[in-house]
């Protein structure tokens, strides 16, 4: 039994660090806001329900980047490469991933986790398998995770199916598996890895340090090994 078990170690380190990121990033903020209220449609904090721990639905903030019917246009839930529904500066702000900054509100307040496995919608998370739905519930979703330095690029995945929402319900048990990969080898040296690694593949997009660092992760099928930087 590790310290992740024992003590709540993460909420502690949680806590601290979201402080702390919070306080580095309030001059951005200070910036995105004001830019936010006078384009696109004057929407400055997106608020979406997840699933959370134990099963429990939060409120999930980041800052706007798509038209607000969006849910309801085009490919739903699912956003592609160049989705016209992607407000111009929100283009810049998804690709920067400042627009998820707004979580860690999230993690401060004891809803997610600054690393775990990723958010989802009550709708895509009742398309899981049964017996993932109960591993998932076990820990706090991440800010950031294995799916979300894998999937960084699935945007793109999906950009020259045929049928793009067809293509990503069929990836959803290969997802599944790269977050139970995490929940099965969960603690403190792999907790502070992602958050390196998260940082790296940001600065580094093609790098490959996801299968160089955490070992044993589930293969990607075929047609999206090169979105994961898979090269066997």
């Amino acid at each position: 039994m590790n310290i992740f078990t024992k003590l709540d170690f993460t909420r502690l380190v949680d806590f601290v660090l979201s402080a702390i990121f919070i306080s580095w990033v309030l001059p951005l903020w200070i910036i995105v806001i004001p830019v936010l209220m006078v384009t696109g449609e004057g929407e400055v904090f997106y608020r979406q329900p997840r699933v959370g721990k134990n099963g429990k639905l939060f409120n999930l903030l980041k800052f706007t980047t798509m038209l607000k019917n969006s849910p309801n246009m085009g490919t739903g839930e699912l956003t592609l490469h160049n989705d016209p529904r992607v407000l111009p500066v929100g283009r810049w702000l998804r690709k920067s991933k400042i627009n998820e900054l707004p979580q860690l509100v999230n993690v401060l307040l004891g809803h997610m986790s600054i690393v775990g496995p990723r958010p989802q919608t009550p709708r895509y998370f009742e398309k899981f398998p049964k017996d993932y739905q109960c591993e998932l519930i076990k820990v706090r979703p991440g800010l950031s995770g294995i799916g979300s330095i894998l999937f960084r690029d699935e945007e793109k995945m999906s950009q020259h199916a045929a049928d793009p929402v067809a293509m990503d319900l069929g990836l959803i048990p290969y997802k599944a598996q790269v977050e139970k990969w995490y929940i099965d080898h969960r603690g403190v040296k792999n907790y502070f890895l992602v958050i390196i690694a998260t940082i790296w593949i940001i600065l580094f997009p093609r790098s490959q340090i996801a299968w160089k660092w955490f070992k044993g992760l589930p293969v990607p099928p075929a047609e999206i090994a090169a979105y994961c930087n898979w090269r066997g």
